[in-house]
C-alpha cells in the first residue's frame, strides 16, 4: 500500500515515540527528538542506485545546515529494499559511498528494516526489533554530536546488552502489536 509521505512519517514519529524513545533504546535520540531536530525524508526511489543519490543529498544537506536546526536525518525509502537481505547488501554501498566521498569521521549511517536480523539471531528472536522499524530507512548521524553524547553517558558499551534484554522482556507479540499501530497511524494535521 502507498501512503502520502506525511503518513509514511507519521508511521516513522509513532514507532521512535513508542519502541526508541519510550523503552530508551538510543539514550541520544531524545534531546534533538524533543528539540524538533530531526529531518524526516521519505524518498519515493525504487531503485538501489536511486537511493543512493537520495542518500548523499541528505548528507550534503546535514553537512551544510547548522546542527541547531537538524541534529540527524531519518530517510525513510519504503518503496526500495524492502528485501532485508538485499538491504543489508546495499549497506555494504552506503559504507562505501561514505569513504569515497569523504563523509567517514563525519557521518556514519545506521540501519533500520522491518525485518531487520542481527547475526546469529532467529528471525523471530524478539532483539531483532531494537532494528525494526515499520519502513525501512537510514539513519544519518554527526559523529561530533555522537561523539559528545557518548562522552557524557554513563556505560555506553552497555546499552547494547540492556537492549536486548528490553526486547527479550517485552516480548514478540509486543513488538508486532507496535509496529502494527504505527502502520495505523495517519498524515498528521498541519
Amino acid at each position: 500500500m502507498k501512503y502520502s509521505n506525511a503518513t509514511y512519517i507519521a508511521q516513522t514519529r509513532y514507532w521512535l515515540e513508542n519502541v526508541v524513545l519510550k523503552h530508551n533504546l538510543c539514550p541520544f535520540a531524545h534531546k534533538p527528538f524533543k528539540g524538533g531536530q530531526i529531518r524526516y525524508v521519505v524518498t519515493d526511489s525504487a531503485r538501489p542506485e536511486f537511493l543512493l543519490e537520495d542518500l548523499q543529498q541528505e548528507l550534503e544537506h546535514l553537512r551544510t545546515t547548522l546542527v541547531d536546526e537538524v541534529e540527524t536525518t531519518l530517510l525513510i525509502h519504503p518503496n526500495t529494499l524492502v528485501d532485508f537481505l538485499d538491504y543489508n547488501d546495499f549497506l555494504d554501498i552506503v559504507d562505501a559511498l561514505l569513504a569515497e566521498e569523504g563523509y567517514e569521521g563525519e557521518f556514519q549511517v545506521a540501519s533500520f528494516h522491518p525485518d531487520y536480523q542481527f547475526a546469529d539471531t532467529q528471525l523471530d528472536d524478539a532483539e531483532n526489533y531494537t532494528n525494526r522499524s515499520p519502513w525501512p530507512m537510514l539513519h544519518l548521524i554527526r559523529e561530533d554530536s555522537l561523539e559528545k553524547a557518548v562522552a557524557s553517558y554513563p556505560d555506553v558499551d552497555a546499552i547494547p546488552e540492556r537492549n536486548i534484554q528490553t526486547m527479550n522482556t517485552l516480548g514478540k507479540r509486543h513488538h508486532q502489536q507496535v509496529l502494527e499501530a504505527s502502520l495505523q497511524q495517519e498524515e498528521e494535521p498541519s
